[in-house]
């Protein structure tokens, strides 16, 4: 009896160790879905866009966790960092890069864009097409809109800008308070450690609404959508790789990294923000994996990633970059020096505090194009493609986001090494 319950024990350990072994990883089945989702939305046409309730249960899920999510982890960061003067290093650090490759990106893509002479013969100067009526954005309304005149309706509305910005305001203030405050602080280190476990639980669904979701934007667009527009994309996602790969990569080699465990580690974190199409629900995840597989310190995790989801849109950029100069050929229309600065200009500002769900792009375009005289009917028919183009441009934003806390824990000396090495 004793030999069979040992045999049986043995048997069930190495059963374990085995499943264990061929386990996939979470990235590996986020994959798998996504390839699944393309072939079944596209033989299976119309009947797949039945799928797509899939996609927006699991969007409900993580859009439930974004808002606590941003509030605990910020407010936690904050009063983790008790040193005030880090607190500020870190914050200008991260808005310095943030800015510079928001920058650096709209650039590539307008001189990518002008260089293929992306939009040309489109012909929309003969069109008759009826213009789009967009609300320009002016920055007093934008810096207005970051103060939270009630926060529970900031809360429930999941504006995260003025949520930041509260809790920011929060977390100063249980600093400032001192030992009176340790209630509060301990209050907000369990609620972290609750909201990371809902997280968890939310997540184990991810490969499922992933499949969902690609198929329905399979069936619905389908791989002729292109169309004339084909360029505009190409331009579009081979700036934002080159941006992922190459450009990231050259920016850990400054601080001395070995690019290839980010390059790597990453993959989960694009591939669920290209699926998505929204930076913040990739946030819960890009935390997990920032924190967990990367090595990035949590206070600085918590504190920089989340400020990346509202102000940091280097895709957004590539985005609003290439559509002005498609919009300058299709309409025949051509711009000198100081309207391409104006437009790498407000392309920068406009990318700032735009909401990170879907379809932000089109909310902000008409600014971009305004701001150099350029009609906003073309925002019409950029809608076409804009899921495509909005797809890849959240995967750029999630991964610039990344880069920048794991450069500036590099810089703090609170970056894992050896975490963030291991393969």
């Amino acid at each position: 009896m004793l030999g069979l319950y040992f045999s049986g024990t043995t048997s069930m350990t190495s059963s374990k160790t085995l499943a264990k072994r061929f386990s996939l990883q979470m990235w590996h089945q986020i994959l798998i879905a996504m390839l699944l989702g393309l072939a079944v939305g596209h033989f299976f046409g119309e009947p797949a866009k039945m799928l797509q309730p899939l996609g927006d249960v699991f969007m409900s899920l993580i859009r439930m966790c974004v808002v606590p999510v941003v509030f605990v982890s910020v407010v936690c960061g904050i009063t983790s960092l008790t040193d005030l003067a880090a607190m500020r290093r870190i914050a200008w650090k991260s808005i310095a890069i943030y800015m510079v490759s928001m920058a650096i990106m709209a650039l590539l893509a307008m001189g990518a864009a002008s260089f293929f002479h992306v939009g040309s013969g489109f012909g929309l100067a003969d069109s008759t097409g009826a213009a789009v009526a967009q609300q320009s954005i002016s920055m007093k309304d934008a810096l207005l809109s970051a103060i939270p005149s009630n926060p529970f309706k900031s809360f429930a509305d999941g504006a995260l800008l003025p949520t930041i910005v509260f809790a920011v305001l929060f977390g100063l203030a249980i600093n400032l308070t001192g030992d009176k405050a340790s209630p509060v602080r301990n209050f907000f280190d369990a609620m972290s450690a609750v909201v990371f476990k809902l997280i968890g639980m939310v997540l184990k669904f991810a490969p499922i609404g992933v499949f969902g979701l690609m198929a329905y934007v399979t069936a619905d667009h389908g791989f002729s959508v292109l169309g004339h527009l084909g360029a505009l994309v190409a331009v579009n996602y081979a700036v934002m790789i080159f941006f992922m790969v190459v450009l990231c990569a050259l920016m850990l080699m400054l601080f001395r990294l070995n690019p290839l465990p980010f390059l790597r580690k990453a993959i989960p974190v694009q591939l669920f923000a290209y699926s998505s199409a929204s930076s913040a629900a990739t946030l819960p995840l890009n935390l997990e994996n920032t924190q967990q597989r990367m090595g990035v310190d949590s206070r600085v995790a918590s504190f920089v990633l989340p400020l990346g989801s509202t102000i940091n849109m280097s895709g957004l950029a590539v985005y609003l970059g290439t559509v002005a100069i498609f919009s300058s050929n299709a309409y025949g229309i051509e711009l000198s020096l100081m309207q391409m600065v104006m437009v790498v200009l407000t392309t920068t500002l406009a990318s700032i505090g735009a909401a990170g769900v879907p379809g932000a792009a089109l909310v902000v375009m008409s600014l971009v194009l305004s701001s150099v005289g350029l009609p906003l009917e073309v925002i019409a028919v950029i809608a076409a493609v804009d899921r495509l183009l909005d797809m890849c441009c959240t995967s750029a934003n999630v991964t610039g986001d990344t880069v920048t806390a794991v450069m500036v824990a590099k810089s703090e000396g609170v970056l894992d090494e050896a975490c963030y090495n291991r393969m």
